[in-house]
């Protein structure tokens, strides 16, 4: 404490100098004026130590116990290279030492929640009286559960959308970063595709035969993953589980292996977690009406840990390893240097079949992470963008897998072995499927969309550096996302520690009310081909602003202890 007073001693508040609101700066006093002080100076000593107690005690009292005292020598200013889209008006804020840990104030931050709740319903009257309505006929008042969820209390109606952007009901009009959780990473409405849905549609949508685009789509798919065969589903959901049948099929074996936290659609072996006491696995928080026990079907390690891999194959129960190369849906995850090698080793070795899930990480480039990094998996699982945002997925396989289940596939009871479905590889979606790969998910697409992604994550850190803020921000090809502790996770489980739902609520609403839609449930975005720079700058402008509110207001303060951080 007597340093930190010594420092503000010394500061320019206190220091025998003038100041000059002209310039900011310190002037030397005139050599008369010097003269007088000098027979002053022990009774202005005394008021200094005088002044500096009282601020002493009433910080203490407005900030409580456990606040760092903000005054000190170490104090920086924010980095000098800002956004090119923000002014040199804007105020410049100081922030704390690098190394310092913030709290989340729960009061406070519930204060600028109902504010922003507040704005956004001002601004979406329509909206609302449409959700109202809509509860006399659909279940919570949305046609799909997830809808209910997002940040404002009510979803947005949508009236239409091209490219990038779309408008609601309400007509305010939104940079959509979330593209539909990568439903409509291609844009919204991209012209070659609409325009194939329409020729096709005119010729007929569903025949349960197959057309020409069949096989087109089915080459491009080998192309694209260096899978010789491949299959058909409606959804990555249905795609996962047609390939988790046939690994239990062809290995006769009763484990699926996920890993902690992870996500691959409605499936119900993947929807386990670790118990944080006991290691043992239980159902995700959430599940609704499991129809077995997951840990009857389910072996949930964490991501990144090879001995667990390898303790978790070593019984040889294992049907199949069902992973994203980089898991997506609880922040960004990457691999470790080698994890991916060892991955292939391990399964190799132990007689299970690994199934890469692409759905996500398809934005790493045209063949996915697979391609880019050269994977082998046996099985290959896609979905989401593959038609422009029409339902389509696919599965593909190896040579030696595709050879051990031909016999099920000259089978009689095919019909009935709970894989395919009565719409899948429909006309429609096979045309759309093969003008969007053909001219909209191309190398130009990721060549364009990549850099951009990596615009938005530069962005988002220069406010994190500009505030010493604990959170980090990650990318994979032309995904973005930041997540609130200091050093990205490596595994689910640091990622889930993490997670805070005020602080995520708060800055979702912030960025719908002026323009930008996120993606749900956790802060992401995503690059479309539409996208412009002076938008993604204006990202950038609305994220610092949200965190200069959020530090103006106390709501994220310094805590001098880390333990009062609340996990940031």
């Amino acid at each position: 404490l007597a340093n930190r007073l010594s420092d503000l001693h010394n500061s320019r508040f206190f220091n025998r100098a003038s100041f000059s609101p002209r310039s900011s700066t310190c002037a030397p006093l005139p050599p008369k004026q010097k003269e007088k002080r000098k027979g002053k100076k022990s009774a202005t000593q005394s008021l200094q130590k005088t002044v500096l107690l009282v601020l002493f005690i009433v910080f203490a009292v407005e900030r409580g116990p456990h606040t760092a005292f903000p005054f000190s020598s170490t104090q920086l200013t924010p980095n000098s290279k800002q956004n090119t889209n923000r002014t040199n008006k804007k105020k410049k804020m100081s922030v704390v030492a690098k190394g310092a840990e913030y709290a989340v104030d729960r009061v406070a931050i519930q204060r600028l929640i109902e504010e922003e709740k507040a704005l956004f319903e001002s601004k979406h009257q329509k909206s609302k009286q449409l959700f109202e309505e809509a509860k006399t006929c659909l279940l919570g008042g949305v046609p799909m559960s997830w809808m209910i969820k997002w940040a404002g209390g009510f979803p947005i109606f949508v009236k239409g959308g091209k490219g990038a952007t779309f408008t609601d009901v309400d007509g305010n009009q939104y940079l959509d970063l979330c593209l539909g959780d990568t439903g409509s990473m291609t844009g919204h409405a991209p012209d070659v595709t609409v325009a194939a849905i329409a020729a096709q549609a005119a010729k007929g949508l569903t025949f349960m035969l197959p057309t020409e685009d069949a096989v087109w789509v089915g080459k491009e798919m080998q192309r694209r993953f260096n899978l010789p065969y491949w299959q058909m589903a409606m959804t990555a959901t249905d795609a996962n589980r047609f390939a988790l049948r046939l690994c239990r099929y062809l290995t006769k074996r009763p484990y699926v292996l996920v890993f902690n936290w992870c996500y691959h659609g409605t499936v119900d072996e993947t929807f386990a977690t670790i118990d944080d006491s006991t290691g043992n696995v239980h159902a995700r928080p959430g599940n609704v009406g499991p129809q077995v026990d997951p840990a009857k079907t389910t072996k949930v390690i964490e991501f990144n840990d090879v001995e667990a891999l390898e303790r978790a194959l070593s019984n040889y129960d294992v049907a199949c390893v069902l992973a994203e190369p980089a898991m997506t849906n609880i922040g960004i995850i990457h691999p470790d240097p080698g994890y991916h090698e060892a991955l292939r080793r391990l399964t190799k070795k132990y007689g299970t079949l690994l199934i890469i899930d692409e759905t996500h990480t398809i934005c790493a480039g045209p063949g996915g992470f697979t391609k880019k990094y050269n994977l082998e998996p046996d099985l290959l699982t896609i979905g989401k963008p593959l038609a422009g945002g029409i339902p389509a997925a696919v599965y593909g396989l190896s040579h030696d897998v595709a050879a051990r289940l031909q016999s099920l596939i000259s089978s009689d009871s095919i019909d009935t072995s709970g894989i395919g479905g009565t719409l899948t590889a429909n006309a429609l979606t096979l045309a759309a499927m093969r003008a969007t790969l053909e001219n909209v998910l191309t190398d130009a697409f990721f060549d364009k969309t990549i850099p951009l992604a990596g615009r938005w994550t530069q962005g988002v850190q220069s406010v994190i550096d500009e505030f010493n803020l604990p959170w980090n921000v990650t990318q994979l090809g032309n995904r973005g996302e930041y997540w609130f502790r200091r050093e990205p996770a490596r595994n689910g489980l640091q990622a889930v520690t993490a997670y805070d739902v005020d602080l995520d609520r708060y800055m979702h609403l912030f960025a719908l009310n002026r323009g930008i839609l996120l993606t749900p449930f956790h802060l992401m975005a995503l690059v479309a081909p539409d996208t412009t720079a002076q938008q993604i700058d204006y990202h950038t402008s609305v994220f610092r602003d949200a965190v200069v509110k959020l530090i103006q207001t106390n709501s994220l303060r310094p805590s001098s202890s880390s333990s009062s951080s609340s996990r940031l």
